[in-house]
Parts: C-alpha cells; sequence; structure tokens
C-alpha cells in the first residue's frame, strides 16, 4: 500500500526578489525534506511574488509595477529554476511551486513541476488568467492539463480559480490524478475568499477521488503596508483570504488549515483511501457515461510561430 507525506505550505515571497524568494523556498524545501516530506505544493505565482498591484490599480497606472515584474520573472529554463531542481532533488521530493514566467516579452501564471530526481516534468500555464490579473498575463494552452507520473504517483496541477471550471478539473480526473497540486495566492479577498478556497478544494477532492494538496500564500502587515505605499491603494482588499490544506478522496480536512501565517500541514496520503472512494464513485470510470458525454481536449502546443514546409 503507498503513503506518501505531503505538505501543503503557506509561503510569505520576499517583496520584489526573484532570488530571495527562492532563497527561501530552498530553505523551506530543506526543512521538510529533513521531515521526510516526499511531496510539497508552494502557492501561486510565489516567484516572485503575485501581482496583488493589479488588484488596486486602475490599469493605466500599472506600467511600474508591471515592468518591475517583468524584470524579476523567471525564464524556462535558467539558474532559477536549475536551483528549485536542485532543491527538489537534494530533498529527494516532488516538489510543485507557481511562478510568473517570462517567455520574451509576455508574462504567464505558470505552475512547474519537480521530479524527486530534480527534474523538471511539468510546465503548464493558467489557461485563463482571471479578471484583474488579464492585465499581466497570457492565456496558456491545453499542453499541460494533464496529470503526469512522478516518483510519487500521478501528479495534477491547477490554479485558483481555473478549479471553477469544470470542465478544466474533469480533464484531470479523466486521467486518473491521484494527487492533486492546488495553489491560490492568499492574502486576497477576505473571508469570503477562504471559504469559495475550501469549497472548491474540497469540492474537487470529492469528485476526483484524489488527494488535494493545496498552498496560498500569505502577505503579513509590513508587505502589505509596502505594496499599499507602492500603488497608493487600500489594504483592505489584499488581507485575509488564505486557505492552505490538504483535503483526503472522502472530501475531509487531514489535519488543521492554516489562514493566517506561514506554515505548512504535513499529512500522510495513504492511496487505499482512493480505492475506497472509487469502488463507490468514479467519475472517470463505472459512474461516467461516455455515450452520452464527452470532452474534447486539445492538448497540441500553441507557439506564435509555425513553420510548414520545412527541409
Amino acid at each position: 500500500m503507498t503513503i506518501v507525506k505531503a505538505a501543503a505550505v503557506q509561503l510569505s515571497p520576499v517583496l520584489y526578489s526573484r532570488e530571495g524568494t527562492i532563497e527561501k523556498i530552498v530553505a523551506k524545501i530543506e526543512e521538510l525534506g529533513d521531515l521526510g516530506v516526499q511531496f510539497a505544493t508552494f502557492p501561486e505565482a510565489v516567484v516572485p511574488y503575485y501581482p496583488y498591484f493589479s488588484f488596486v490599480q486602475r490599469p493605466f497606472e500599472m506600467t511600474r509595477e508591471h515592468v518591475r515584474l517583468m524584470e524579476q520573472a523567471v525564464t524556462i529554463p535558467s539558474a532559477a529554476t536549475n536551483t528549485l531542481g536542485e532543491a527538489a532533488r537534494q530533498a529527494a521530493m516532488v516538489v510543485s511551486i507557481g511562478v510568473t514566467e517570462r517567455d520574451r516579452e509576455t508574462l504567464y501564471n505558470t505552475q512547474l513541476l519537480f521530479d524527486a530526481d530534480g527534474t523538471l516534468i511539468q510546465r503548464r500555464r493558467k489557461l485563463t488568467p482571471t479578471f484583474h490579473e488579464r492585465m499581466l498575463w497570457g492565456q496558456g494552452d491545453g499542453s499541460g492539463l494533464q496529470p503526469v507520473d512522478s516518483a510519487v504517483g500521478r501528479v495534477g496541477q491547477l490554479a485558483c480559480w481555473e478549479h471553477f471550471n469544470p470542465l478544466a478539473r474533469y480533464a484531470l480526473i479523466a486521467e486518473g490524478e491521484q494527487i492533486h497540486a492546488s495553489m491560490f495566492p492568499g492574502s486576497f479577498g477576505g473571508e469570503l475568499f477562504a471559504q469559495q478556497t475550501e469549497t472548491s478544494i474540497r469540492n474537487h477532492a470529492l469528485e476526483s477521488g484524489a488527494f488535494v494538496v493545496n498552498a496560498t500564500g500569505w502577505l503579513d502587515p509590513g508587505q502589505q503596508a509596502q505594496i499599499m505605499a507602492d500603488t497608493g491603494g487600500p489594504i483592505g482588499p489584499i488581507s485575509g483570504g488564505s486557505f492552505t490544506a490538504i483535503v483526503s478522496p472522502q472530501g475531509e480536512l487531514l489535519g488543521e488549515p492554516i489562514r493566517t501565517g506561514e506554515g505548512q500541514v504535513i499529512a500522510d496520503l495513504d492511496f487505499g483511501i482512493i480505492d475506497v472512494r472509487k469502488s463507490k464513485m468514479d467519475a472517470r470510470g463505472h459512474y461516467n457515461r461516455p455515450e452520452l458525454f464527452s470532452l474534447l481536449i486539445d492538448r497540441a502546443p500553441k507557439p506564435p510561430v509555425h513553420l510548414l514546409n520545412q527541409t
């Protein structure tokens, strides 16, 4: 019987610093490795930091902060991704991390999944940035909309309100994900946002019959004040909203969720529970009706240039 020790990490970035945030994540991976953790999820776009400014500034006011984010964003591959991969390798840990990716002059909300040997086994971009995020991030494609095999089992990833899209979630369910890496920005939207996060991840655990390891970010009061000083907005919109937790395939919370501050929820994922859950309802198998319902997915990458008739 497979049992995986997992951690959902609630973490603050080092504001405006890609290297500082990566250094902090590497230290956390080392700490979790010493505790025997085999799988960990970190927050959405935590490297270099989630663009909270885009929620409090009007579009024409964003240029300075947008350019600063571009300067600190992550290119792939790079020294930044090599450092994260090496940390995963040293800890023998599968790690899911949210980054703002820079591809030339366009930014993307990207989830990176490193295997326990440090190999980057999935790089997926958020399909549709949410509301204010569309001023900053480009749209992803379907190439990463599938779980991948790792040292700890089949892992799928979605970011934030992608969990509100039932077809995106079913794309992972249909491919038999066992661990779902879920990530949200945290420090955002107040208590209602935290309640919505809890509802969506517990619902996905029930429907997928998978474990959900959900990480949200956190801003301390000093960081909130710094962002507001830099953007001229009120602190209220970027407070609350954090809910870091691990959920079983039965929809149960494993351990005590984290709502404030930094820390981690650690729990053992007993894959035998997946069999128990799916013996009663398997959304991809005996409880499905493929002759009535079907999902068409285009997983082909969508590069900006397609070269034809190459010899």
